[in-house]
């Protein structure tokens, strides 16, 4: 995952959990706009995320943050 996603992906997970606590869900898709303004960055976080890693579709915040903190 690029570091440029990497970077807006905690960003997005650390403003999750401070609003709704270390219990709040999310999806690759909270990454995003409700467009698809970038396929190619979507299709990216999705493999990261199901290929990769073979994520459920909603996962913790606190478990994704710090997976992508650690480089996985």
């Amino acid at each position: 995952m690029r570091s440029s996603l990497r970077a807006k992906a905690i960003a997005v997970c650390n403003d999750k959990i401070a609003k709704k606590g270390e219990a709040e869900g999310l999806s690759f898709y909270a990454f995003f706009a409700n467009k698809n303004d970038d396929p190619a960055l979507l299709m990216e976080a999705a493999e990261w995320w199901i290929k990769k890693h073979g994520l459920d579709h909603f996962e913790k915040a606190v478990k994704i943050r710090d997976m992508i903190r650690s480089g996985i």
